[in-house]
């Protein structure tokens, strides 16, 4: 999506009768439904003044391309700056320029980072060059026409208020300054070159319009890359949060092996990459020959991603490679250089059906040099889940080790919208947040009359990738645990009936391609993710009054997430009510982001069912 394109002749005329700060935020409401916040507003005031120069420098022409703010796909982070037309070698070719206001920085030790002043004080960030790169690399990852060598693409970092350049471009940043040149106050002229070099004739802008129209790839998916992360290649690229947490991670390794216990507790939503740095951490560590593990307590993306390595790898390094949570109970100290711990959130006190251990947090702390926690506290879906933060604060002091804390905030799944995110914390009352509708959000978000047609929907939406599944609340007994002739999932109304996935497939059930007539639940898919997932919402919750109301009575009796809430009722009856109510919720948020591109919804109940469809929009 692009906010705002022109040719480079109204873009010259709108900066220079000081329109483009009013041009662009209309277009940004025209989009997205909102003005644009006042400090991005002065942004393109400041910036593009100094960028309309150095286009006037370069000659480029009238009838090349510009185009502002546009949201790469399905993520939600957005280019600063587009130019398009045709290179010097008769090329088609678009220039991506990552606009800087910064007038220092400070280097640091850890790769493609740096420090300035950022909010009000001085933050680490990633160092400019490397956030174009990664930025075009991205594009190309979804973009066809760009990516079958079409459109040559080009990027670069202008800093326009910073002239020393002892820390951009020192040469410890030389590799993503070699592919993304950097430009400074001074280097007007380098930067007119530059764009003169891949900008020689225009394009009218057609250039742009085929980029934003063009066919998207399908997204990627962790489980299907691990192989090739695992083999050395470079299948994901961290942005911006992600490579800081990234290399905060490792830097703290790095300390924790001089003796320091470190302990780095990572906050993020579903979607904002979790996963994919640790397993990129992962990766990094044992090419470090540090012994290390990716740790979760839920077992079904560890057994996907074994799967998806089983023929390319001995099963002793597949092994050596992911463990449960509950496997350190009887551990010696600082075992481990580092412990990758993913799904923190589901973390609990003991492990294994006999009880064992004391507590799984203090537990993998103890094993660890330094111990790394990715975490959603509002992915908390079970009575004994208890990795929220003040846990792992409260066992990491007790070992006296340094805490670290950062979180992850760029969304990846979801479209890449933030908002819809947003609207779910909203509509399932959550949180209240200011996205009361859908209007304007990138997402396919549908409601459904009927679980037959909901079905048939993902049924058609899974036929070429295998990556859309159903998936319901746990309401409905295993009756058909020894004998799958007996359909679980019930909704006699509709005449519909379904299987739970829990008999054959165990937790391949999300990647099983026979599995698509059968239900998921919260237990096998949680950690991992969908291009669209169907949720069928049962009685444990539904609205009324416009109130959101949650009854654990309507769980299965077998559901082992609120095991024991009803002597936590008899002994504190609001505890369990609100810890409950909490489960309930997040079960269904977790369910309800697992698709990076949709979500259809089916709720039992008719007015919960009309409940969502009025949030779906405005009118």
């Amino acid at each position: 999506m692009i906010v705002y394109s022109a040719t480079r002749a109204d873009f010259n005329q709108h900066v220079i009768t000081n329109q483009i700060d009013e041009r662009i935020n209309h277009a940004y409401f025209k989009r997205l439904g909102r003005h644009a916040p006042a400090s991005e507003q002065r942004s393109w005031r400041n910036s593009l003044q100094y960028m309309n120069n150095a286009l006037t420098q370069a000659h480029t022409p009238d009838d090349a391309g510009i185009a502002i703010e546009y949201q790469i796909p399905l993520t939600s982070k957005r280019i600063d700056f587009f130019v398009s037309g045709v290179d010097e070698h008769d090329r088609e070719s678009l220039v991506i320029v990552e606009l800087k206001q910064w007038q220092s920085a400070e280097r640091t030790e850890k790769d493609a980072v740096v420090r300035t002043f950022l909010n009000g004080a001085l933050r680490e960030t990633t160092h400019p060059s490397y956030q174009a790169w990664t930025y075009a690399s991205l594009l190309k990852d979804f973009n066809v026409a760009i990516q079958n060598g079409e459109i040559e693409l080009n990027a670069c970092a202008y800093i326009h208020n910073c002239d020393d350049p002892v820390v951009l471009k020192h040469s410890f940043y030389q590799a993503h300054t070699a592919k993304a040149p950097l430009y400074l106050r001074n280097d007007t002229d380098l930067l007119a070159d530059f764009l003169e070099k891949h900008v020689r004739r225009g394009d009218r802008s057609k250039l742009l319009f085929r980029v934003e129209n063009s066919k998207l790839r399908p997204s990627k998916h962790l489980a299907d890359h691990l192989s090739s992360l695992l083999s050395g290649n470079q299948e994901f690229q961290m942005i911006d949060d992600q490579k800081l947490v990234y290399e905060t991670a490792l830097n703290l390794t790095n300390r924790a092996l001089s003796g320091q216990k470190q302990v780095f507790l990572v906050e993020g939503g579903p979607g904002t990459g979790k996963s994919v740095v640790a397993i990129n951490l992962l990766v990094q560590l044992i090419k470090q020959k540090l012994v290390s593990q990716y740790v979760t307590r839920n077992s079904a993306p560890r057994t996907v991603y074994e799967s998806k390595l089983t023929g390319t790898f001995k099963k002793t390094h597949i092994t050596n490679l992911f463990s449960g949570a509950g496997k350190f109970i009887d551990c010696e100290a600082n075992r481990f250089d580092c412990l990758v711990v993913d799904e923190a959130h589901r973390l609990t006190e003991k492990s294994t059906f006999y009880g064992a251990g004391e507590n799984q947090v203090a537990e993998i702390i103890h094993a660890a040099k330094c111990a790394v926690f990715f975490l959603d506290q509002n992915q908390r879906v079970t009575l004994a889940d208890i990795g929220d933060r003040a846990e792992i604060i409260h066992h990491a002091q007790a070992a006296g080790a340094v805490i670290t804390e950062a979180k992850l905030n760029s969304q990846f799944r979801c479209n890449g919208s933030d908002g819809y995110l947003a609207w779910v914390n909203n509509t399932l009352q959550i949180e209240n947040t200011a996205n009361i509708h859908l209007d304007d959000i990138n997402y396919d978000f549908r409601v459904f009359d009927s679980p037959n047609e909901l079905h048939s929907t993902i049924t058609q939406r899974n036929v070429n990738t295998n990556q859309s599944r159903v998936v319901a609340g746990y309401c409905w007994d295993w009756r058909g645990k020894r004998n799958p002739a007996i359909k679980d999932v019930a909704i006699p109304e509709h005449g519909y009936a379904r299987r739970w996935n829990l008999d054959k497939q165990g937790m391949l059930w999300i990647i099983d391609p026979t599995s698509i007539d059968e239900v998921g639940c919260i237990h096998t898919c949680q950690g991992l993710e969908l291009d669209y997932v169907g949720v069928i919402i049962g009685m444990d919750l539904v609205v009324r009054g416009n109130e959101v109301i949650t009854d654990p009575e309507k769980r299965s009796t077998q559901d082992r997430s609120i095991r024991g809430f009803k002597k936590l009722r008899a002994e504190n009856p609001a505890r369990a009510a609100t810890l409950t109510d909490s489960i309930i919720k997040n079960t269904y948020r977790t369910l309800m982001t697992r698709g990076q591109k949709g979500c259809y919804v089916y709720c039992v109940d008719a007015e919960t069912n009309e409940y969502f469809k009025t949030f779906t929009s405005s009118g």
